[in-house]
This record gives C-alpha cells, structure tokens and sequence, in this order.
C-alpha cells in the first residue's frame, strides 16, 4: 500500500480545502451491481470486497485517517441464510487474505458492533486482527460488522448504567465514550453507493453533523476518481453546525 504523499490525487481537489479525516461508507449496491451483469449476488459480493483495497489506499495517499465501512447490520442476519454465510466467508477469507499487508502498511484495523452471536472461530479472527495492528498510525479501518446505530446507543447506556455512572454526570462526550467508536473522531462526510438516500441505521449518534453524499455508482465501481469526487464536494460544503458565520 502507497503511504501517504503528494500526488495526481491532489489535482481535483480543491487546494486550501481540509481534507475529510474521518469518512464513513455505506457500501450499496453489490448484488443490483451483480444482478446488471447477468451474475448471482454473491459474484456482487465478492467485488465490493476487492473494492475496499483500492479505496483503502487511495485515502492513505489523499491523507484520509479513519475510514469507516458498513460491512454487515444487525438487520442484515434477515437475509437468506446462503447469502449471510457467504458474506461470513468473504469476511473470514478477507481477514487471512490481507491482514499480513494491512499490517505491514500501517493500517489499524477497528471493529464496530457486536461480536456476541458471531460465530467464534470468525470472532477470534476479528480479535486477533485488532490486536496485531492495535499500535499501527497509518490510517484506521474501522470495520461496522454486525452492527446497528440504534443497538450501538443501547449497549452505551447498559455500560453507564453499569458502571455507576450519576445522572448528573452523564452529557454528550461521556456517551460518546460509551460508544464502539470511542476514541475515534465523528466522520466528516458519509458517503452511500448505490443511490440510496438513508443512513440505514450507520453510525446515529456520531454523523449528526456529518455531510452527507449519494451516488448511484454500485460499490464495486466505485474507484478512486470517485471517492475524489465525494471529497471535493464535501470541500465545497459550508459546515457552520447550528451557527451562522
């Protein structure tokens, strides 16, 4: 993976504008990406899963420091069973595949979600993965897998009312350190594939004031020259979060 320099990324950006530090994506449109081709869904899949390498490495070299992905909802264990163990294997083969690589290029990896109900050889996959990049800088890939904006803010509370904590004392920074992205700033922009308008239950709490960005691109297609694209929109958004200037 390319560490993060100057490069021909730069020139369709907007020069003096920040750059995103945190992006969140949902990444739509894998199986209508399939389905376009005359292919099974799980064809669709297994492209949106080759997709995130290259996405990965152009944020690194756009200067981009935490990239969340929505891999898979809590809602998402509705789907039909050959389809959600399909995804489970693409998971598990994506971790052996890669992580060597990822680690070696300084990538962190993060999970957000549950891990109670996943399978355990996969959760210990998981685990292991975070823990050998834990100390890694180069960019954290915060991995939403089983995972649920709703249920995230429900496990926040059942821990502060767990650990004790008075009523007086609770405010918005102290739930945000309740959270799975605890640590981690709110993302800038979220950008969704797939031409849908919904965040889909994808990071409640923490977009409250982020940009927000649809395109009907599939995932599978959405390349580098895309994800340039999603940043120099959000360079020419006016963010005054509830002020005026």
């Amino acid at each position: 993976m390319p560490q993060p320099n100057i490069s021909d990324s730069y020139a369709e950006l907007i020069p003096g504008k920040p750059i995103p530090q945190h992006i969140g994506i949902i990444m739509d449109g894998n199986g209508r990406w399939a389905k376009s081709r005359g292919l099974p869904r799980a064809a669709g899949h297994r492209a949106g899963t080759k997709n995130i390498r290259r996405l990965l490495e152009e944020a690194v070299r756009i200067g981009v420091k935490v990239l969340t992905i929505y891999a898979f909802s809590t809602e998402n264990w509705g789907r039909p069973r050959a389809e959600v163990g399909h995804l489970m294997r693409l998971i598990s083969q994506s971790i052996r595949n890669e992580l060597d690589e990822l680690h070696a290029n300084g990538v962190q990896i993060r999970h957000s979600g549950r891990l109670a109900g996943v399978e355990p050889a996969l959760a210990k996959q998981i685990q292991s993965a975070i823990e050998r990049t834990k100390e890694n800088d180069t960019i954290v890939l915060n991995v939403a897998f089983n995972y649920g904006g709703r249920a995230e803010i429900v496990d926040a509370i059942k821990n502060l009312i767990q650990d004790g904590i008075a009523l007086d004392d609770v405010s918005e920074e102290l739930v945000s350190r309740y959270l799975y992205t605890a640590g981690l700033p709110d993302p800038d922009i979220i950008v969704r594939t797939g031409g849908e308008y919904r965040l889909s239950n994808f990071l409640t709490w923490q977009a409250a004031y982020a940009e927000y960005y649809a395109t009907p691109t599939y995932w599978p297609d959405f390349d580098e020259a895309a994800l340039r694209e999603a940043i120099a929109v959000f360079q020419g958004r006016d963010r005054r979060y509830g002020l005026v200037r």
